[in-house]
């Protein structure tokens, strides 16, 4: 019987001996907080960390729901961005979740990308979607590596996870529900547009995404670092150390969240 039990079943006796902290400090003095059951705790080792060092490296996927006018009816928006550049390079807005779709969605990502070999590896969670035999089907025939989150981490799938934050924290984001498919694209259309092209990214020194997927944001973050430098020069005193560091990141890192053995890798296959 464990601490946490202890206590409250000799309080249901009218006895109080100590605190729960207190008898697990006891517990374990006394070397009796060794696991007895059957059951063994799970051995996770270290997952696999993925960089990426340009764009069409690694990709990131989800489905997110948008809500329709009819309750309990949802549209499904399939996303993917670039994890480097934050650029979201595939999308479409369908009424059910099916790994067709997603395979439909990823070829003409991969072929509007112009990705050539076959160094680039998607990430997304376990949803039936994205292992779906028709979904590695594609990535097998493209020589693209799956990566899969961890199953029961939530927040195994950071980029997907942040886009979507940032689309429907739009103030612009719709307030009423979708009437249809085709009124949900037009939206994400749109949205796509601005984030692509001309919303400042943070996390990527406030350039665009698709600037950095250009690679474009060098050039700009330098300019920008030549101004403060030119700033400073003329008003010293307003400066207490040195010019903001405009440094475009040369890498992004995704941790898959699973062991390298137990990552599908279809190129083996």
């Amino acid at each position: 019987m464990t601490s946490n039990q202890i206590v409250p079943d000799l309080a249901d006796k009218g006895v109080y001996i100590a605190s729960v902290s207190s008898f697990y400090g006891v517990l374990q003095q006394a070397g009796q907080l060794t696991r007895r059951g059957k059951a063994k705790f799970p051995v996770h080792q270290k997952p696999e960390a993925v960089v990426a060092t340009r764009p069409n490296q690694v990709w990131s996927w989800d489905i997110t729901y948008l809500r329709s006018t009819i309750l309990g009816v949802f549209f499904y928006l399939y996303m993917i961005v670039d994890i480097y550049s934050r650029k979201i390079v595939g999308w479409d807005v369908f009424e059910t979740e099916d790994s067709e779709h997603a395979s439909g969605l990823f070829y003409k990502a991969y072929l509007r990308e112009g990705i050539t070999g076959d160094d680039l590896l998607l990430h997304s969670d376990n949803g039936s979607p994205m292992k779906g035999a028709t979904m590695l089907a594609t990535l097998q025939k493209l020589g693209v590596a799956p990566s899969f989150s961890l199953p029961g981490v939530s927040n195994d799938n950071p980029y997907s996870e942040a886009l979507f934050k940032t689309l429907k924290y739009q103030s612009v984001y719709p307030q009423r529900p979708f009437d249809s498919v085709e009124e949900a694209r037009l939206w994400v259309a749109d949205f796509t547009e601005w984030y692509n092209e001309i919303h400042r990214h943070s996390e990527i020194k406030f350039v665009t995404p698709c600037q950095r997927h250009r690679g474009e944001g060098i050039d700009i973050l330098a300019q920008r670092r030549q101004l403060y430098e030119q700033m400073k020069k003329e008003s010293p005193a307003r400066w207490s150390g040195d010019v903001r560091n405009w440094q475009p990141g040369e890498e992004v890192s995704l941790n898959p969240g699973k062991p390298v053995q137990d990552r599908i890798n279809l190129k083996a296959a």
